[in-house]
C-alpha cells in the first residue's frame, strides 16, 4: 500500500515540475482544424550523396 502512495507522490511531483517548467506554453486544446491549425514546413529531401554506399558484389564475395 505504501508503494502506491509513494508512486502517486512521485508522479504528482513530476507533473507539477513539468507544468511549472512549461508555464503558459502548453496547448491543451486538442486537435486543431482550419485557420487555427499551425503546420511546420516540410524538411527538404536529402541529397543522394547522403545515401549509404552499396558494396560491390565482387568485394562482398571476396571478403568471406
Amino acid at each position: 500500500m505504501w508503494k502506491i502512495v509513494v508512486g502517486f507522490v512521485l508522479f504528482a511531483a513530476l507533473s507539477l515540475f513539468v507544468i511549472m517548467k512549461a508555464g503558459d506554453k502548453v496547448d491543451m486544446s486538442g486537435e486543431k482544424h482550419g485557420a487555427d491549425a499551425v503546420h511546420a514546413p516540410e524538411a527538404p529531401a536529402s541529397s543522394p550523396a547522403s545515401a549509404p554506399a552499396s558494396v560491390p558484389a565482387s568485394a562482398a564475395s571476396s571478403a568471406s
